[in-house]
């Protein structure tokens, strides 16, 4: 259980200094770049999600709440 929480956990991270990386370079107007960095950050951000949900799921299973062949959310 612990794994799939840290793995949602350092999506998580990536997409925040993607954020900060692109906000930088914002603000120093090299936009082409702020662009780019923005692209990444909301490619971490959904990573972060599916890994969440997944995180989500596998502590259902081991709780018994749910089935491991249930349809993942």
């Amino acid at each position: 259980m612990h794994d799939w929480h840290q793995r949602a956990a350092e999506f998580h991270e990536r997409a925040a200094q993607a954020h900060r990386v692109a906000a930088l370079r914002h603000n120093q107007q090299d936009h082409l770049t702020a662009h780019e960095q923005s692209r990444q950050a909301m490619e971490h951000s959904m990573r972060a999600h599916e890994e969440s949900q997944e995180a989500f799921r596998q502590s259902a299973i081991l709780a018994g709440q749910i089935k491991p062949e249930d349809k993942k959310p």
